[in-house]
């Protein structure tokens, strides 16, 4: 059973291919009820659709580009055919309508573009501005969506209730029972008249209508669940300046003329063209197919919905929305597919298909064995050839039982069950802000050994503060800043020079809210920068308008570091930098002394610089160096900024709290045989001081990216284990780390990632779950749990629901499985012994109702409880302490050398049937002991020797012991139930 079931019932929790998800199906065989069975499972012949639907425009698009990068050459001499506005548009007051809309910016159409007035033109037309943004007038709005349509990609409507009474009503042998009900009523009445010749045939029909009827309210509440669920999934916002007022808007709401905000990590939620911006790379892979990074400027406007921005940022204007772009068209195809079905789901439909079979057998050896006793009497009788109402009724009801028998041997409610289980854990965990969304995440997490976490606002609170810094050299506390006193103590050029670096070098941006108040956008680093730099007194709108920015690079995890180049008001130009400071300050040689001069940075002053950064560190702060440098004038935008040559203006320290709860939740985890370890960019010392105050980093190891990505396999293999934290770590060290721990251990890794680089890595990576805190939209889209709290306690709480769901199925399979055996043991072994089954087929449909929806519902929705935690994975291999390479071999021989001697003892005690000195006389028997000594000998030889061809393993003293222990527990319990009476 195991070899079958591996063999065919096997696929991955993540990226199963479509030839494994298409084998299961086809061994399933005899299923009673297609539409429910198949029903949370994926549609693969949709998949296939929307797979050739993005082919075609994969074409389509990289054509429209490649046309676009030729019609610059003759744009000049070109002018396209005079467009004529539809009236219904003029009336509404526009001069573009959708499909010319969608006609440039889907096939790039740069001529048309310029002959509409570029961007501006364009802008104007749609009576928009790009700098105020569109006005929140309910009419025009109104307006504007009838002409131009909404942001919403079409969906198939929601079944109701009675399209699940249809589909419960599709069960073959429910369809069968019903015409021998039908029959029944007919030879009933005809023989004894109504109504007491319809009491058996309306009694099938009456239980047929309640098991359709209970069945299909399980199934409808359950897809009402999975609706609410899809409904938290589609919840995005993104920031749009309206009114002249930055603001957050759903994603859903946008409408053509709507100036939208972009940063790295977002999806481009509508067709649009760039306004502007700085250093923009699109990914546009998941529409065209081409897996090099587009620049996105002002000569290629040209942005599509569905991509995402790989780098930079920018504004973009929104002017295709909803089902006229072509990711609207490809997203209604792809939501039909339907999500992979989890592994316990596959498995739990290969027990069904097995044991289906089973019951199909028996149903038809009962079959056989009560006609068999009614022909036997009718030839005994000489009656043969003539046959009564009755005997043709009792035939039926003969036939009747055996179809019930298949109803309640197929437990098709298996793999609901774990349906239902999931879709209730789900619903659940939404409640404590975790958003699940792959069902097969909820079985993985129950297995988790090990958590990956990132460490701001996974373990910390993500509300950051600048408490400390060193400007000129001087070491103060800021936390209370008085900006007189700060001010006085340090020259004015220097805090000029600082203001500018703080304000035009970041990735935030301080706006004005819808309610007049001023409000900072951006991360909690940018935003601590921003709040420290406006308690001293700064400007941020005059620094902006002082300065011309030229190029910028927005910081990312690999380079640990952003810079920007202004153009100042002399015409001169320089460069300021900041990011991680052991990195910034390398690429230093001067710095801003205490009389506000710049003097080169000799080794006394590095020491000291070294010292702060390394003070700051062990006090769990967040460090940061910034430094400017005075470029020459021939500088390209094109050119990369330097990243040396710089003036250091000082180091900053950030305090980013741990949240409260997390020192337990990491204890916790110890004890449930989780073990937590933090993957931070930070700096070793701030990485350990953290860890040590989360309980992390206990008596393990802490190690820095560089160094980790420096190491060899051998190295890796015996160093992993006991890695705690790495600090200083790149978007591929989570990944490295993962695929490390499960090629030691083969174990399940739970990875939290609110990175913009590092989610889509570890999402397609072959790991056991990413998790992603409710970050940027790549990184919620790349994770298969969303923490929307941001709290490492709410990845603890994921934990414990999945072992539930583990817990809970096992519940519902020991209660299925007892109440199918023990029916077809009841009516089999009644037919062959008297000829006649007790459970009638109405009595069999309310045992099949209990089993299978009424149980699924009473078990399959436990809630869990603390105790869960308090116990190891579910998973084999912790219960021998097995890890290493090899840890699934030695389980699978352990499993197998188990199950022999469990035979050999079985074997023993079936010696004597009524004594329980099994052992007396064995030593007559010599063919007795001569079988069980060379069934020993062969199992050892097996083991130990025949690894190759019966795919063991040799096993050690200690595990020996374990299996023949585990087969001689079957011989007291032999010897119990001897002592039953009979």
């Amino acid at each position: 059973m195991d070899s079958f079931l591996s063999n065919n019932f096997d696929v991955k929790p993540k990226h199963a291919s479509d030839e494994a998800l298409g084998k299961w199906r086809q061994v399933c065989g005899f299923v009673k009820n297609p539409k429910r069975r198949f029903r949370f499972t994926a549609n693969l012949s949709k998949r296939y659709e929307a797979a050739a639907m993005r082919r075609t425009n994969q074409e389509k698009l990289r054509i429209a580009v490649l046309v676009s990068k030729a019609a610059f050459q003759f744009i000049s001499g070109v002018q396209p055919s005079d467009y004529v506005v539809p009236e219904a548009v003029k009336a509404a007051g526009f001069q573009l309508c959708a499909d010319e809309l969608g006609s440039i910016v889907e096939g790039h159409d740069v001529k048309k573009l310029r002959f509409h007035g570029g961007v501006q033109g364009i802008a104007g037309k749609l009576c928009t501005s790009t700098a105020k943004g569109l006005t929140s007038d309910t009419g025009l709005l109104n307006k504007r969506q009838e002409i131009y349509g909404i942001n919403k990609f079409a969906e198939a409507e929601a079944k109701g209730f009675w399209v699940f009474v249809w589909e419960a009503l599709q069960d073959m042998t429910l369809m069968i029972l019903g015409m021998c009900a039908i029959v029944s009523l007919a030879v009933g009445i005809a023989m004894e008249g109504w109504p007491d010749g319809a009491h058996d045939g309306l009694g099938i029909v009456a239980s047929i209508l309640l098991v359709v009827f209970v069945t299909a309210t399980s199934d409808y509440r359950q897809s009402l669940q999975f609706k609410d669920l899809d409904k938290e999934k589609k919840k995005i916002t993104i920031q749009v300046t309206r009114n002249d007022c930055r603001q957050k808007m759903s994603i859903y709401d946008l409408l053509p003329g709507d100036i939208v905000h972009l940063n790295i990590g977002d999806q481009v939620p509508a067709d649009g063209l760039f306004v502007s911006g700085f250093s923009v790379l699109i990914d546009e892979s998941s529409l065209t197919g081409e897996s090099e990074p587009v620049f996105v400027n002002d000569k290629n406007p040209f942005m599509l919905s569905g991509t995402k921005l790989q780098d930079g940022s920018c504004k973009m204007l929104v002017t295709t929305v909803g089902m006229r772009t072509q990711w609207g068209k490809l997203m209604a195809t792809l939501s039909e597919g339907g999500d992979d079905e989890t592994p316990l789901q596959v498995k739990l439909n290969g027990v069904a298909t097995i044991i289906g079979k089973v019951g199909l057998f028996f149903a038809v050896v009962t079959f056989g064995v009560m006609v068999q006793g009614l022909l036997v009497n009718k030839v005994q009788e000489g009656t043969i050839w003539s046959w009564s109402g009755d005997e043709l009724l009792n035939l039926l009801e003969f036939f009747a039982v055996a179809v019930t028998i298949v109803v309640v041997a197929v437990p098709e409610g298996l793999p609901l069950a774990v349906t239902l289980s999931l879709a209730f854990a789900m619903k659940k965990m939404m409640n404590d802000k975790a958003l699940v969304r792959h069902l097969a995440a909820c079985e993985t997490m129950g297995s988790a050994t090990s958590i990956c976490s990132d460490k701001t606002g996974t373990l910390t609170t993500n509300r950051m503060t600048v408490v400390k810094s060193c400007i000129c050299m001087n070491v103060k506390e800021v936390s209370n800043v008085d900006k007189a006193s700060f001010c006085s103590e340090i020259p004015e050029s220097a805090v000029k020079i600082l203001l500018q670096s703080i304000f035009l070098n970041s990735g935030g941006e301080i706006v004005t809210g819808k309610d007049g108040k001023r409000e900072i956008l951006g991360t909690p680093t940018e935003t601590a920068l921003l709040e420290f730099g406006l308690s001293l007194g700064g400007d941020p709108q005059a620094e902006r308008q002082a300065s011309k920015p030229v190029k910028v690079e927005p910081f990312n995890s690999t380079k640990k570091r952003m810079g920007v180049v202004l153009e100042l008001p002399g015409g001169s130009l320089r460069a300021h930098t900041k990011g991680a400071s052991e990195i910034v300050l390398a690429g230093c040689d001067k710095v801003i002394n205490s009389n506000g001069e710049v003097v080169p940075l000799d080794e006394k002053s590095i020491n000291h610089l070294n010292d702060t950064i390394n003070q700051f560190a062990n006090e769990a702060l967040r460090t940061l160096c910034l430094g400017y440098v005075e470029l020459e004038k021939g500088f390209s935008p094109d050119s990369a900024i330097p990243v040396s040559g710089y003036t250091c203006i000082g180091i900053v320290g950030i305090k980013d709290p741990v949240r409260p709860g997390v020192k337990e939740s990491v204890a916790t985890c110890r004890t449930a045989g989780i073990t937590v370890r933090m993957v931070t960019g930070d700096n070793i010392n701030t990485a350990k001081a953290i860890a040590r105050e989360c309980g992390i980093l206990t008596d393990g190891v802490a190690v820095e990216g560089p160094v980790f990505r420096e190491l060899s396999q051998e190295e890796m293999l015996d160093l992993v284990p006991k890695i705690q934290v790495i600090a200083r770590s790149s978007p591929m060290d989570k990944h490295t780390l993962v695929k490390q721990l499960r090629t030691t251990f083969d174990e399940v890794v739970a990875v939290t990632g609110d990175g913009t680089n590092d989610a889509p890595a570890l999402h397609e990576a072959d790991i056991g779950l990413a998790m992603g805190i409710a970050g940027t939209e790549v990184a919620k889209e790349s994770a298969d749990v969303i923490i929307l709290d941001d709290n490492f306690t709410t990845i603890l709480t994921v934990a414990k629901w999945g072992r539930s769901v583990y817990i809970n199925i096992q519940k519902f399979v020991q209660f299925q499985l007892t109440v199918n055996i023990v029916a077809l043991i009841v009516n089999f072994s009644s037919a062959c012994l008297t000829g006649s089954a007790p459970l009638t087929a109405v009595q069999l449909l309310w045992v099949n109702m209990i089993m299978d929806t009424l149980g699924a519902l009473a078990l399959a929705t436990e809630p869990p409880t603390d105790d869960l935690m308090k116990r190891s994975p579910a998973r084999g291999k912790e219960l021998f302490s097995l890890d290493g390479p090899n840890s699934t071999l030695i389980l699978n021989t352990l499993i197998f050398n188990s199950f022999v001697f469990c035979q050999v003892f079985n074997e023993i005690s079936s010696r004597k049937m009524d004594e329980i000195d099994v052992f007396s006389g064995i030593l007559n028997n010599y063919v007795f002991v001569a079988v069980l000594g060379c069934t020993a000998v062969f199992q050892v030889v097996i083991i130990e020797f025949l690894g190759t061809f019966a795919s063991t393993t040799p096993l050690t003293c200690a595990q020996w012991c374990v299996s023949v222990l585990i087969g001689f527990i079957g011989m007291p319990i032999a010897a119990g139930l001897k002592m039953v009476p009979v």
